[in-house]
């Protein structure tokens, strides 16, 4: 009898042991209450009040600086002014840290248990916000406690809207008056993963209806701009389908596109777990150019949400918003996804094949005359992320930038169609989709990933060398793109003097040239030359990003006329004579140069057409 009085005993102590460990991490749990005054949205300002809990003794405060998505230390610390710190109302002296410039230390009094921090938020004009409209991006809007794991912090916020404004978020509402929205508790990693859009001209899309609503929530700058076609609506429908048909399952309980329509507020691009925010002009919804780049946009983001949100690399996976992400596998978080954001399109009806091939001949060209290739293999624009993306323009030809999106997509496209053609058309990539990225539908979740638990998963739907495919093509140097899917695609890259009418629409849109096919460079309207290809004749001749071309008529520079003469270079022998300014220095350039305009297009071949089959309609 005492010994199972003992074990009873040592059960019991076990169990009230287990139960005092969850007692005291429930009390270190930290909370944020959050009070965001948006107001002044549209003068670029939004008042910040927060409540946090702490413990006396010395603390540390950390504005987000790595932030989910934008794989850099991209939080906006300069836009944060008139930061204060109280207790109980009387002001605590605070000190930024000499080295990380994102961290703030103080001293809580004794018998503190909350602290109370103010300031606003300044963004920089015509990045988040215009007039009508603004993106609230959580991230902007508080400081956590330093070291502390985002899934243990706890916030309950509040946010005050102009009057008159909309709001649309993924997060869950407590609830709402006039002006005024209260949500429920969520944990930061949440919190933050969950942006909101507000606006005056506002408009809710219903997509699917029913136990999984999936909707558009669409902020504009004019009223008019919300107004969109039936056509319109069905191809964003059938994203939805098409998406899942892919996947075979999702992991969110519910889907929001953030949209904004705005030439003043920035374009934008980011993905959430339950939502996506997605910014572009004004007009997209009028503008044949503006609904490529929106399906384009619509289908990237969405995709992440199973490629980027559900499945992640472990290198870009972090327990919170200090510690640094490692963009190594970032030609799958990104690459993977921007082929698929133009497989979707395609299949919603959003685009019809003719762009997809398109955009595709101008991903193939843009790669495949890329100078730094030859010195520099993918990966290291992957690796060195922090750098890629800000990147300037002059010289990114010979530097290369973020193309692990769109090398990716040729990588991913080539992978597609070699297991369509191995498997004898049973399998694509749509069965690795499947595998790695849908499973079982549920709530949003975080699974990691390394480079070899994709070439497992590749190698389950079919056996191949994928070990050496993915390191030859990302991490080798390799001086001429990977064109695989292209060929064995059953079609051929080709330049012809007919325009593409991607590049195109995207000319007229930013009101610039690109020459890269033809004398190798860019140009913009006033003619400043933004980029050159160092082994095409432009560059060779001397001419260099910086330099401005202008005429020996006293007449103004155009685009029209330059690209007339490069036209017409075909039919003569003589050279394109080029003036160009630099630093106020004028020069005589003589192009030698005779192979008229030069435009990326893909043509049929005999082999059996893949592409096609890969972008029809599930």
């Amino acid at each position: 009898m005492e010994n199972y009085i003992a074990i009873f005993n040592r059960k019991v102590l076990r169990i009230t042991f287990i139960l005092a460990l969850f007692a005291v991490a429930a009390s270190s749990q930290s909370r944020i209450t959050l009070n965001v005054d948006a107001t002044e949205a549209a003068r670029n300002v939004i008042h910040i009040k927060e409540r946090l809990s702490v413990t006396p003794g010395r603390a540390t405060l950390f504005y987000p600086k790595w932030i989910p998505g934008e794989h850099s230390p991209t939080g906006p610390i300069n836009d944060m002014v008139n930061l204060v710190i109280t207790a109980n109302g009387k002001p605590i002296e605070w000190n930024r840290d000499d080295v990380e410039m994102f961290a703030f230390h103080l001293t809580v009094p004794v018998g503190i248990r909350q602290i109370d921090v103010s300031f606003d938020d300044d963004s920089q004009p015509n990045t988040v916000a215009s007039a009508q409209l603004s993106r609230i991006k959580w991230n902007r809007l508080l400081v956590y406690p330093r070291g502390v794991a985002s899934d243990n912090i706890q916030v309950t916020a509040a946010i005050k809207v102009p009057a008159g404004w909309k709001y649309a978020t993924a997060l869950p509402v407590a609830s709402e008056s006039t002006d005024l929205v209260s949500f429920k508790p969520v944990s930061l990693t949440s919190f933050i993963d969950s942006p909101a859009i507000i606006g005056r001209f506002f408009k809710r899309v219903v997509l699917t209806d029913g136990p999984v609503v999936h909707e558009i929530d669409v902020a504009a700058d004019t009223q008019a701009a919300l107004n969109f076609t039936p056509e319109m609506l069905a191809g964003w429908q059938n994203l939805v389908k098409q998406a899942n048909l892919m996947y075979g399952a999702h992991h969110y309980n519910s889907y929001k596109f953030l949209l904004t329509l705005s030439d003043i507020g920035g374009s934008e691009g980011l993905e959430h777990h339950e939502s996506s925010e997605d910014g572009v002009g004004l007009n997209a919804f009028t503008n044949a150019e503006g609904l490529y780049d929106l399906g384009d946009l619509l289908g990237h983001e969405y995709t992440h949400s199973w490629n980027g949100k559900y499945r992640r690399p472990a290198s870009l996976t972090t327990p919170d918003f200090e510690v640094p992400m490692h963009g190594d596998l970032l030609w799958v978080y990104e690459g993977l996804t921007e082929y698929l954001g133009n497989v979707l399109p395609a299949r919603s009806g959003l685009w019809t094949p003719e762009i997809f091939r398109e955009t595709v001949a101008t991903v193939g060209a843009m790669m495949d005359n890329q100078s730094g290739r030859k010195w520099r293999p993918l990966i290291d624009t992957a690796r060195a992320v922090q750098y890629t993306y800000p990147s300037p323009g002059a010289w990114m030809n010979a530097r290369r930038r973020v193309d692990y999106y769109y090398e990716g997509l040729l990588i991913w496209m080539e992978a597609d169609v070699l297991i369509r053609q191995k498997s004898g058309g049973r399998h694509s990539l749509d069965d690795f989709l499947h595998e790695f990225h849908g499973g079982t539908s549920s709530a949003p979740m975080v699974r990691t990933y390394n480079f070899a638990d994709v070439v497992i998963a590749l190698n389950k739907v079919m056996p191949y060398d994928w070990n050496t495919f993915l390191k030859q093509r990302v991490y080798t140097v390799q001086t001429a793109a990977p064109l695989g899917g292209i060929t064995n695609g059953g079609w051929k890259l080709v330049y012809t003097d007919s325009p593409n009418i991607r590049i195109d629409g995207g000319e007229k849109q930013k009101n610039n040239r690109n020459f890269m096919y033809s004398i190798g460079l860019n140009v913009s309207s006033d003619g400043t030359i933004t980029d050159v290809n160092p082994e095409m004749e432009a560059a060779k001749t001397g001419l260099a990003p910086g330099m401005k071309i202008v005429r020996d008529d006293g007449k103004d520079f155009s685009l029209d006329d330059l690209a007339k003469v490069i036209a017409d270079s075909k039919s003569g022998n003589a050279p394109i004579k080029i003036i160009a300014e630099n630093g106020g220095d004028k020069q005589t350039y003589q192009l030698n140069y005779h192979g008229g305009a030069r435009y990326p297009h893909l043509v049929r071949t005999q082999a059996a057409d893949i592409l096609s089959e890969i972008i029809k309609a599930r």
